[in-house]
């Protein structure tokens, strides 16, 4: 396992030309550039320079954070509940319902973490001062696991369920704390790490930009990578050896990625923090609303924003659409923020409204991911996963989609990405809309052949081969190359920089409401189907007196009403940042 660590930062290492640097040919002679860059700063506040500060070698340190952050957290993610039921002696409702909490606590948690980070202190600083919490609640985890009296004592709760003790009282306090705080830190460092990652690259110019979007898939990667190392060797550790071992190590593991990203503070750049956006939008809202009365001049007069205010030279050009948002600009005589607004802050808000429709219908086109991809491990559970003279239990067939995503990552950044730029003059290849809906397309078509492979299997007199899910598996793969990293790099670019750690927190939360909205689509399907004393669709005490294959169907036609709607909101946007390659005189690409 120490070895894999290693690889992934060797991989990283053999797709980077100049190192942490902007190299630009001119006349045969090579060039770093050492132009500061306004509005960020580094570790002590001091102004920053491309050849010193950011790159590729300043993302490594994120990246491996990244990879030990995930081999702790996929594996607890699903495999908390045998914690929970073979330690703590949980019901089924209960340890389901402990981890659901979990997942969203730490969803809403990355929101507190990215108002911080954009409002008050950076956001490296941000991941030092909460990412320790993360630390010590797998350490109290640990503690309570291994002395006996901190945990209700040993029981088979399947075969002595009424001896077997639920853990109460203070044991049950240590527990809940322990858990929340690991949550808390891990939603602070989840909302500003790929932020912070971003800000190493200037999307303005056009060797950083393609770095910027390459850095999109190498975090995703290392997601993936860290989450295939912990599903291998840390769920064996914690059903084998012991959870106080496997939380023990998995503190550790928290512990030496906040060491290393702490290594990297002298080559980051910084962004510096504007004070609260959401206060600035309500001053917008508030503002044009009082202006509602007003007529729009063809050239209003507007607050000027010191260099106190924004410590950015960036200027954002006016735009034509909610024009109503422009009556906060109007002087009529009095001063303050709350009286005239900027119109800087005006096209701020404008971005965040026009971003809404699309966070509301991807997180609908979304639906499908968990569903498709539960319910496949499922099915994998009831096919011959016997690969020779190797058996694959049904916990190890996540790693399935998870090899499927990190091939086609790497395939899809080396090759596909310059190839298409070539053809598209698309920084990225293509926009991130289109890389948004053609994982959507592909969750529709995975849960068509989904319903097609499941009535099959069901029809089979002979068990049939788990090789049938490798097409549903290669699109879930499809889906997380596309669709994730491409709402993650939407929210993150196209947010106005003062809001990017609350916007990747957003990317966060609507990955957990999706999933929330997948659980009450198989509720209302169940009681839909429920007839007397006939269950619903979903609830038999099998797959094979259930009816997947018609479920199937239902999240087929819903992806299909979802991607319609997201097309419909996607067609209509107008992007803040250009994605098209920027034109300049030759320039060699870092990739990440």
């Amino acid at each position: 396992m120490s070895l894999l660590i290693p690889i992934y930062l060797y991989i990283l290492l053999l797709s980077d030309g100049c190192i942490g640097r902007t190299v630009i040919k001119r006349e045969k002679k090579v060039f770093c550039s050492t132009m500061a860059i306004g509005g960020f700063v580094d570790w002590r506040g001091n102004p920053i320079k491309r050849e010193v500060h950011g790159g590729v070698r300043a993302a490594w340190f994120m990246y491996f954070l990244t990879v030990a952050t995930n081999m702790v957290n996929v594996p607890i993610l699903l495999n908390l509940v045998t914690y929970l039921r073979g330690t703590m002696h949980m019901g089924v409702s209960g340890s389901a319902t402990t981890v659901t909490n979990f997942v969203g606590a730490t969803s809403g948690f990355s929101l507190i973490g990215a108002f911080l980070s954009d409002s008050y202190i950076t956001r490296s600083k941000t991941i030092l001062l909460f990412g320790p919490l993360e630390f010590l609640g797998y350490g109290l985890l640990a503690l309570q696991a291994h002395v006996p009296s901190l945990h209700p004592p040993p029981c088979n709760i399947e075969a002595e369920l009424s001896n077997c003790k639920e853990v109460r009282g203070w044991n049950a306090t240590l527990f809940y704390t322990a858990l929340y705080i690991s949550a808390f830190g891990e939603g602070c460092m989840r909302a500003c790490l790929p932020s912070l990652g971003a800000n190493q690259f200037d999307h303005e110019d056009p060797s950083e930009s393609r770095q910027q979007s390459s850095f999109f898939n190498w975090f995703t990667f290392g997601i993936s990578f860290g989450g295939f190392v912990g599903l291998i060797f840390m769920v064996w550790l914690e059903n084998y050896k012991g959870w106080d071992i496997g939380l023990g190590l998995s503190a550790i593991l928290i512990l030496l990625g906040l060491l290393v990203v702490a290594a990297g503070l002298p080559f980051y750049r910084n962004q510096v923090p504007e004070g609260s956006p959401l206060t600035r939008i309500l001053q917008v809202l508030v503002v044009a609303f009082r202006n509602r009365r007003f007529e729009l001049c063809e050239e209003l007069e507007e607050a000027q924003e010191s260099s106190a205010e924004r410590g950015s030279t960036k200027v954002l050009s006016q735009t034509n659409s909610l024009k109503f948002l422009d009556k906060a600009c109007i002087n009529h005589g009095n001063e303050g923020a709350w009286s005239l607004c900027s119109m800087m802050k005006v096209e701020e808000t404008k971005i965040v409204l026009r971003m809404l429709p699309l966070f509301v219908s991807s997180m609908i086109g979304y639906v499908s991911n968990p569903i498709i991809f539960t319910f496949t491990v499922q099915q994998g559970g009831m096919t011959n996963t016997r690969l020779g003279k190797i058996h694959v239990s049904p916990a190890t067939l996540f790693i399935i989609p998870i090899t499927f995503q990190m091939v086609m990552l790497a395939i899809y950044d080396r090759f596909i990405v310059p190839f298409l730029r070539k053809r598209t003059g698309y920084s990225n290849g293509i926009t991130h809309l289109q890389r948004i809906g053609i994982g959507f397309a592909s969750m529709v078509l995975a849960s068509i052949i989904a319903a097609v492979v499941e009535r099959k299997r069901k029809e089979d007199a002979v068990q049939m081969s788990l090789f049938w899910l490798v097409p549903q598996f290669f699109l879930l793969g499809v889906s997380d190359v596309t669709s994730f990293p491409g709402l993650l790099e939407f929210f993150n670019s196209e947010a106005p920089r003062g809001m990017k750690s609350i916007a990747t927190a957003l990317f966060w939360c609507e990955i957990g409401l999706a999933s929330l909205l997948a659980t009450f689509l198989v509720q209302v399907v169940n009681r839909a189907t429920r007839h007397g004393h006939k269950g619903g669709w979903l609830e038999g005490t099998s797959l094979n007196n259930s009816h997947l294959d018609l479920f199937y169907w239902v999240v087929a036609v819903v992806g299909l009403l979802g991607f319609v709607n997201y097309l419909y909101w996607a067609k209509k946007y107008v992007y803040h940042q250009d994605p098209r390659i920027i034109d300049e005189p030759s320039v060699d690409q870092d990739s990440p």
